[in-house]
């Protein structure tokens, strides 16, 4: 601290003042860290004390149905169980419940044979504990697993701060702990000069170390973060209405949380994709910077962005629902809270915006859409000021390489390393070298940092396919890439190819099965669906602006993304349900997809035949598509064959959609249900999405659990007229830009009504 009048080089603080003051802070430091550290110890142990009765239960059914025989494999048949069976011991539950002492008091059973006997069973029911998953069953909450959300709700809610905040106390409380009693003699000259030449030099060492310590915790905002986590973690309990509709919104972060605290961790080989293990553990050791993430990863997703990382030109190509794109994002948030700029997402122009709100809700990155007609000014700005420009196939070989001037007068320029990360996501269409937009892809991974390649569909299935893709990352592994890996099975291809291919499936790191993921596709209406949604609105027909964006199905953009989720559906061999309120938009569904296609179900459809195309698909093997009018299939009908939800468009009443994704994510689902909701940006889809938000989401989720709702749907509903009057004067006059539009504002809603139209 120097100032005016000051001579150089003196300190007007003295030192042994300024070291107390360091020392304080540390101290006081230290005790937030360490409250921190015991609230959480708190919240976990509230979490495990409501898992382990659930757990505990589960184990001892599965020991009940292991028969007494079974312990003697686990002793290479050296035990005898002759006296155990005849005294009446039939499962492995009985004998390790039964305990030595009870086993020594059994005739013929010794002390040696008691110990043997119990020890196998031990050995048996800690291999159960780690294979059994609590399935938390939203339908049938009670007691135990109510107290388990509630005791979880208090982390979620906490949000992906918290193990931030709690890695980084623990961290500093390690370092404090150690560094405090050696820079103790600092507090007092007198008690530093009897400390010894070594003794000085350890604590004038140690100060020094807390200073830094001190410095980079501000600089960082470490106090603060502190503060708000421990806010969070002090906070009363939820209700338990409360937790239950919060678990049913994002119940994958519950399943995330009770996995990181509880246990139930999915096999480690199957969550790293079976790699070998030297380059399973390259992973591992690189670091993940998640400083610039607003969400928490799981276990598999982080070894996904670290294998991004550590390998460099890589394809991830897990499974449907597992999170590919933040896996991504969250490699592209290390590599920018590590200095990157600029980075490019390549993406079909169908999630071109979900990529963009993906980016902006999920990390504190600026995505800059660089797509249509301004794409050329778009790309301006993100060469100048970087963040992650996002556009399609199409636009690419449009757009200049990035450049770096060597000196006023050079013209020609050098290619930098930039962008620090390219992103190709479908990364199959891009498999034919000779194409436009296969050249310019090559031309951008050529002079990337890092190129990851995302694709849903099993390489393993298509390997001439992954050849072509593994040559723009890796060419040197191309050539050992070999059908006969492929033919020998998908975890024998995956260790052939692990240095460039990561593919995890759901039944192997999802444990909790079934979870819910709900994604919402946004997409901008095609000059066809915006010229039909015009004349809709100026019509003032509300219905008819509902399903606009299928008017024209040939130049569709909602159709052509759902041909896409129904193409990697198939190419995952998992069942989709399609609905629609309106039985044309099914029609336009059902000759976009061609034959094989179940349904449509409707309202007129006598409910045993509706229940017999039901029973049809789900008996077909595999993949297969099934379309139902909302209100047939929404209710009755059990269709948990499906675990892929495409809803195509939203729903004047939100009953209507919770009650048919209740269809297929229900009691006997094997799999986590994904729920597509397709929907389009500046139109009535997003208007309708506001005004039902504006609603008390707590009241409306409790009073869906209650038999009168499940009863009477409309009973809660909010007035669909008012709704369809409210939308359509908005969207006219949005679209007149403020002036009346045909029909104008107060208008009819239209022939057919908010509940009018195709049914």
């Amino acid at each position: 601290m120097k100032g005016a009048g000051v001579a150089p080089g003196h300190d007007p603080v003295p030192a042994g003042r300024r070291a107390r003051a360091a020392l304080d802070a540390a101290e006081r430091l230290l005790d937030t860290a360490r409250r921190l550290l015991d609230d959480h110890t708190r919240a976990v142990t509230a979490i495990r004390e409501a898992f382990g009765p659930l757990q505990r239960e589960l184990m001892e059914t599965e020991l009940r149905a292991i028969p007494v025989s079974r312990l003697r494999d686990v002793t290479a048949g050296r035990l005898r169980l002759g006296a155990l069976e005849q005294a009446g011991f039939t499962s492995v539950h009985e004998v390790y419940e039964a305990g030595r002492h009870t086993l020594r008091q059994v005739p013929g059973v010794g002390a040696h044979t008691a110990g043997q006997a119990v020890a196998a069973a031990t050995r048996i029911a800690e291999a159960v504990g780690e294979t059994v998953s609590v399935r938390i069953d939203v339908d049938h909450p009670e007691p135990r697993t109510t107290a388990l959300v509630v005791a979880l709700h208090r982390l979620v809610e906490a949000g992906p701060g918290l193990r931030r905040a709690h890695d980084t106390a623990e961290r500093l409380a390690t370092e404090l702990r150690a560094l405090l009693p050696q820079a103790a003699p600092a507090r007092g000259r007198l008690r530093l000069a009897l400390s010894g030449r070594d003794g000085r030099a350890r604590a004038l060492g140690a100060v020094g170390r807390i200073r830094r310590l001190l410095d980079e915790a501000a600089e960082a905002e470490v106090p603060l973060l502190f503060a708000q986590m421990s806010v969070d973690l002090l906070r009363e309990p939820a209700s338990e209405i409360e937790a239950w509709v919060d678990f049913e919104l994002r119940s994958a972060d519950y399943y995330g949380v009770l996995t990181q605290t509880a246990g139930g961790t999915p096999d480690v080989a199957a969550a790293e994709g079976f790699m070998p293990s030297e380059i399973a553990g390259r992973v591992r050791a690189q670091p993940l910077d998640d400083t610039r993430l607003r969400v928490s990863l799981r276990g598999y997703q982080s070894f996904g962005a670290r294998f991004a990382l550590a390998q460099r030109r890589v394809i991830i190509g897990d499974e449907m629902g597992l999170g590919k794109t933040v896996q991504a994002i969250a490699a592209l948030a290390h590599l920018a809270a590590r200095g990157g700029t600029h980075f490019l997402v390549v993406c079909p122009s169908s999630v071109l915006i979900n990529w963009t709100r993906e980016i902006g809700s999920r990390s504190t990155l600026r995505a800059i859409p660089v797509h249509g007609p301004e794409r050329q000014e778009a790309f301006t700005e993100w060469r100048e000021r970087g963040g992650v420009a996002v556009t399609t196939f199409d636009s690419l070989h449009t757009l200049p390489l990035l450049r770096a001037r060597e000196g006023p007068g050079d013209r020609t320029g050098t290619l930098r390393d930039e962008p620090r990360m390219l992103v190709v996501d479908e990364a199959h269409y891009v498999k034919n070298p000779d194409t436009r937009r296969s050249r310019a892809m090559s031309d951008w991974a050529e002079h990337a940092g890092h190129v990851l390649f995302l694709t849903g569909t099993p390489m393993e299935n298509r390997v001439a396919e992954f050849r072509s893709l593994i040559r723009r990352l890796q060419p040197g592994l191309a050539p050992a890439v070999q059908g006969a890996d492929a033919v020998v099975g998908a975890h024998a291809f995956r260790r052939a190819v692990a240095p460039a291919y990561l593919r995890r499936n759901q039944q192997d790191v999802l444990a909790e099965l079934p979870a819910l993921v709900r994604v919402d596709e946004w997409e901008e209406l095609s000059a066809g669906d915006l010229a039909a949604y015009r004349t809709a609105v100026a019509d003032a027909h509300f219905m008819r602006m509902r399903r606009a964006a299928y008017a024209r199905p040939e130049t569709s953009a909602k159709l052509g993304r759902l041909r896409e989720l129904v193409t990697e559906a198939a190419g995952n061999e998992l069942k989709v349900v399609v609905f629609s309120y309106f039985r044309e938009v099914l029609t336009a569904v059902h000759q976009a997809l061609g034959e094989g296609v179940f349904g449509p179900l409707s309202g007129d459809m006598p409910a045993d035949r509706r229940q017999r195309i039901v029973d049809r698909f789900g008996a077909v093997p595999g993949h297969a598509v099934l379309l139902s009018q909302i209100q047939a299939g929404g209710v009755g009908l059990n269709m948990q064959a499906a675990s892929v939800v495409i809803l195509c468009d939203p729903q004047v009443k939100p009953t209507l959609e919770h009650q048919a994704v209740a269809r297929a994510h229900r009691m006997g689902q094997i799999r986590p249900v994904q729920v597509h909701r397709l929907l389009a940006v500046d139109s009535v889809d997003q208007r309708l999405l506001d005004i039902l938000a504006d609603k008390n989401r707590l009241f409306d989720a409790y009073a869906r659990r209650s038999e009168m709702a499940d009863a009477t749907p409309d009973a809660i509903d909010v007035a669909e007229r008012d709704i369809a009057r409210r939308i359509v004067e908005e969207e006219q006059l949005r679209l007149a830009g403020g002036a009346d539009a045909a029909g104008g504002p107060g208008g009819p809603v239209g022939p057919g009504g908010p509940g009018g139209g195709s049914s």
